[in-house]
């Protein structure tokens, strides 16, 4: 079995020789390893989507609408704001629904006359939901697995916002970035 110490060791790239953590240089090829200590954009990536809440991210007020109102009025509502998907509310505010873009190509028969009905026969009932104080990793575990690219945000039961795979991605490239 090794020891810690080998688990630790900074391999050198050029010549692959093995050198205690830390050191400057390559003991065998004289290698610059100084960069090597330097935490990457992968390792603050990782580490910002395990510490930092949903709560970073900028959020916009939440598009709602009833569960009454036609697929055709919410699929206004989704081109008007450029959004890929609407909160659905009953009369007390609390959310029932989400209809996505998803669900427009998935689940509408426009032959039917399907935008005409009520959104509330194509919503996803029950949406999963994530918290504001929720770590982005978690967010990002909920949507693959769930295979969902929105999220509703919640703080003790309040509506709150709607969370994208979209923002997600445009954190953490600008993490990349900076």
């Amino acid at each position: 079995m090794p020891n810690d110490w080998t688990r630790t060791i900074m391999r050198c790239p050029w010549c692959d020789e093995d050198n205690l953590p830390g050191a400057d240089q390559c003991s065998n090829c004289c290698l610059d390893l100084s960069s090597l200590d330097r935490p990457t954009a992968h390792d603050r990536v990782q580490r910002s989507l395990m510490d930092d809440p949903v709560e970073v991210l900028p959020r916009q007020p939440p598009i709602t609408m009833r569960p009454e109102a036609s697929v055709r009025e919410a699929i206004t509502m989704l081109v008007r704001h450029g959004i890929g998907a609407i909160l659905i509310v009953d009369v007390q505010g609390l959310l029932v629904g989400i209809f996505t873009e998803r669900d427009v190509l998935l689940k509408l028969d426009f032959g039917r006359g399907d935008e005409d009905r009520p959104v509330s026969e194509f919503m996803t009932r029950r949406p999963e939901m994530i918290r504001e104080s929720d770590s982005l990793a978690l967010a990002l575990h909920r949507m693959d697995c769930g295979d969902y690219r929105h999220l509703p945000i919640v703080r003790q039961g309040q509506l709150l916002g709607v969370l994208s795979i979209r923002d997600l991605l445009q954190y953490v490239t600008g993490i990349c970035r900076g």
